[in-house]
């Protein structure tokens, strides 16, 4: 039996299942374990400022089983917004049923729809094999760009 995808604007409601995904989801990916009070001190501050970003989540039998946050960034040689789709976690159980397809798509309908959006980015880590291949599947193709940083705060 296929369950019904909902996916939705996150509220500030949800802000707890959205640390403790991002807390899976870092812990999965890189080994790292994250400061509870600080993740959730900075994900209840984006609901806060809205211009900064938002979050989708996706439910099915009425849980939230993925997450995801949409930041923005300004891209001068065309004129409008990137969208970066950061943080995406989908609980290991609802894995490969579509969840992240259902998110992608309403975000890339948002953005599509929304007149200031040129595009869609987000960045993987190099070893994660299987979300760039689902990646790759949606219709996202790797680019040119190495991304480098410099922190200033310990996560």
């Amino acid at each position: 039996m296929n369950s019904t995808i909902t996916v939705r604007e996150a509220t500030e409601a949800d802000a707890a299942i959205i640390s403790q995904y991002n807390i899976n989801m870092a812990w999965e990916t890189e080994g790292k374990k994250l400061n509870k009070k600080k993740i959730t001190a900075g994900v209840k501050s984006l609901f806060n400022k809205p211009e900064y970003g938002f979050y989708m989540v996706a439910e099915t039998e009425g849980e939230i089983v993925a997450s995801l946050m949409i930041t923005f960034e300004w891209s001068d040689w065309r004129d409008g917004l990137f969208w970066w789709i950061q943080s995406v976690y989908v609980i290991s159980d609802h894995r490969r049923k579509g969840i992240y397809r259902a998110m992608y798509n309403t975000v890339l309908k948002l953005a599509i729809n929304h007149p200031d959006v040129c595009g869609c980015r987000l960045y993987v880590e190099n070893e994660n094999i299987n979300a760039q291949k689902t990646y790759e599947a949606l219709g996202m193709s790797e680019t040119h760009y190495t991304m480098y940083e410099e922190v200033f705060t310990d996560g």
